[in-house]
């Protein structure tokens, strides 16, 4: 439960700091920003949301991996 409920807050902040950044970067701040923005948001939640929990575990491991090959503590 801990890791679906970290991983839609994360996808959540995630997702809207991307979408509002690409749609500004798109249209800058014109006429119908909120609704392209918000447009924007909702198609990439769900595929966030679902990359992060499916991609967690493997990157948690790698990064495991890349710190212990390192001898980072």
């Amino acid at each position: 439960m801990r890791k679906l409920i970290f991983t839609t807050l994360f996808s959540f902040c995630l997702s809207t700091l991307v979408s509002g950044w690409v749609t500004y970067v798109n249209l800058g701040v014109a006429p119908g920003f909120l609704q392209h923005w918000f447009k924007a948001f909702i198609h990439a939640w769900p595929v966030a949301l679902i990359t992060a929990y499916l991609l967690s575990g493997p990157i948690h491991s790698l990064t495991h991996f890349i710190l212990e090959r390192n001898h980072v503590k």
